[in-house]
């Protein structure tokens, strides 16, 4: 197994794109622990189709791997740190992977997604962007530290095209953008020592919470169209694939600073979505004609044919 040896941290995993991200860490070999909220205070006490944090960690182990479930409220800064001390103990400062993925504005951003900023409670930027990109800077700093002194390191960032382009509202495109430009800015500060630090976007993925909606039609004001983006979207485990292929690449320092795409990444490294599909590629004309209205124009189109990352970024330049 690649990853055997190699301690990773998830957090947000009890569900969604950090739950397959652990799954894929722990087929590869990984110890991985896996955060989230206490049983409780969690979606699932409410959403009995969700899984535990318990069920994440149990199929981590049942795939090879070890999992560790550790419960910690990423909204509570002394909890975090506690929670990494904890792990430089338990392993004399070993870390290997983190990934960035808690988030806890999911059911905020579909509540409020048919109204524009000023009508909603102002607080809704501290319940998208404290877990969702103040967590995540204290993580990176508390997990760097060990990075560091080991001499290597892998540090994801889970983000989105909501950083280049108006998706959702104004606090989660900010805290995206942020997200992407943290990735860069710590990459220059930890690339002498050794430490990779990257975001990665995954494409529409079709988490449990997106799955019950599309099947119980409660898309929280969005429009069918907007939905459609989901149906043919990613599995949870698909950006775990991608993870796995960073952490296992002797170069991927080489990639260091950048943002990442998921389908890039299974076309670079080779591999599928766990049901066996290559699922759409967010630079790819037709994927972006489709959803820009194009639909009829989006047929003649082939899926290989690709807008250069670059122009995505010019396109949305306001300079």
């Amino acid at each position: 197994m690649a990853l055997t040896g190699q301690i990773a941290i998830v957090t947000g995993a009890s569900r969604g794109i950090g739950r397959g991200i652990a799954l894929q860490l722990g087929q590869a070999g990984a110890t991985v622990y896996v955060t989230g909220r206490k049983p409780a205070d969690s979606d699932a006490a409410s959403e009995n189709y969700l899984p535990s944090l318990e069920k994440t960690a149990k199929e981590i182990t049942e795939r090879g791997g070890k999992g560790i479930a550790a419960y910690v409220d990423h909204s509570n800064m002394e909890e975090v740190k506690q929670f990494f001390e904890k792990v430089e103990r338990d392993h004399n400062g070993q870390l290997d992977i983190l990934v960035n993925n808690a988030y806890s504005a999911v059911k905020t951003i579909m509540e409020t997604a048919d109204k524009p900023f000023y009508e909603c409670r102002p607080e809704i930027w501290d319940d998208i962007n404290n877990v969702g990109l103040r967590n995540h800077y204290f993580c990176s700093v508390y997990a760097s530290r060990m990075m560091v002194n080991n001499g290597s390191g892998l540090i994801v960032n889970i983000s989105s095209a909501g950083g280049l382009r108006y998706l959702f509202n104004v606090p989660y495109g900010v805290g995206k953008q942020a997200l992407d430009r943290m990735s860069a800015d710590m990459a220059v500060e930890l690339k002498p020592k050794n430490v990779c630090v990257v975001s990665i976007w995954p494409g529409a993925v079709r988490t449990e919470l997106i799955t019950n909606m599309l099947d119980s039609q409660k898309t929280g004001g969005k429009t069918n169209e907007q939905m459609n983006i989901f149906k043919d979207g990613e599995t949870t485990e698909y950006p775990g694939k991608a993870v796995v292929a960073l952490a296992s690449d002797d170069r991927r320092m080489e990639k260091t600073g950048r943002t990442l795409i998921t389908a890039d990444i299974g076309s670079e490294y080779g591999f599928r979505d766990i049901d066996g599909r290559d699922p759409p590629n967010l630079r790819s004309l037709s994927f972006l004609l489709s959803h820009s209205g194009y639909t009829h124009a989006a047929q003649w189109v082939p899926l290989w044919v690709k807008v250069p990352g670059w122009f995505l970024w010019g396109a949305s330049s306001r300079l």
